[in-house]
């Protein structure tokens, strides 16, 4: 599949891979940041997210094999692969298929462990919007804010509407709503049990119970030449409630 991606910079290559609900220019100001330090930054949109085809087939090994493809098309020689969330799953499981291909490895926020469900709001909220009735984005953050009360997830999730028809009013969402939920599982499923040798950091928030310390002995076995750093006074957001920090382990660790 060709992937729809935004490029920032020149230098040694950097992808970067968003979470579920995601786009590539959730990343945009880091990107420009990173690119300054002489990296070509790579911020991708996964299948069924943002301006990349929607596919029926949506699973770890699936995306993985896109990103493979990608590497490949771009011709891009031992990129540094950092993913947030949905996204560091794929990173890992990228890593742990498709051995030397990496330099390094960056996962935000997740660990290669099987997640209970823990999305029912959001995907009952999405669900409940009707584009065939609601021409305001403002009708749809009252739709969202009946089962989503926190005001950054609903912006997060707004940034995902566009404009299908303009000429009938008529607006959708960038993701494909449809095969995330019938896949949701998908997405909590554990990551394959393999390892890499590939230098990698996981980045965790404080306040996230994302990555707990019961899960350092998975990711200790799959990625033994692994650290893990904490920041505080962030979440499972990371990367846009501690930017400067996140920015400062990340550049600390591929320079």
């Amino acid at each position: 599949m060709k992937l729809a991606f935004r490029k920032f910079g020149e230098g040694k290559a950097l992808i970067i891979l968003h979470g579920l609900f995601g786009q590539s220019d959730n990343w945009n100001t880091l990107a420009k940041n990173f690119s300054e330090n002489n990296f070509e930054v790579f911020t991708i949109d996964l299948r069924n997210h943002g301006l990349s085809p929607q596919h029926e087939e949506w699973n770890y090994e699936i995306m993985a094999n896109d990103i493979y493809e990608f590497i490949q098309d771009y011709n891009i020689k031992q990129p540094i692969l950092l993913g947030h969330s949905m996204g560091g799953k794929v990173a890992m499981t990228f890593a742990l298929n498709y051995d030397g291909i990496l330099d390094k490895l960056i996962v935000a926020d997740i660990a290669p462990v099987l997640y209970p469900a823990h999305h029912h709001e959001v995907l009952h909220a999405l669900n409940a919007v009707d584009f065939n009735l609601v021409k305001t984005r403002k009708e749809v953050e009252d739709i969202l804010s009946k089962s989503i009360s926190d005001f950054g997830t609903r912006q997060f999730l707004l940034k995902n509407i566009y404009w299908e028809n303009s000429a009938e009013n008529k607006m959708n969402w960038r993701f494909n709503l449809k095969v995330i939920i019938e896949k949701y599982h998908e997405i909590l499923n554990e990551v394959v049990h393999s390892n890499s040798l590939v230098d990698t950091l996981f980045i965790r928030g404080e306040k996230s119970n994302y990555i707990l310390d019961e899960h350092i002995d998975g990711i200790s076995e799959r990625f033994p030449n692994s650290k893990l750093v904490t920041i505080p006074n962030a979440g499972h957001w990371v990367h846009a409630e501690q930017p400067k920090l996140f920015f400062d382990e990340v550049i600390k660790f591929i320079l």
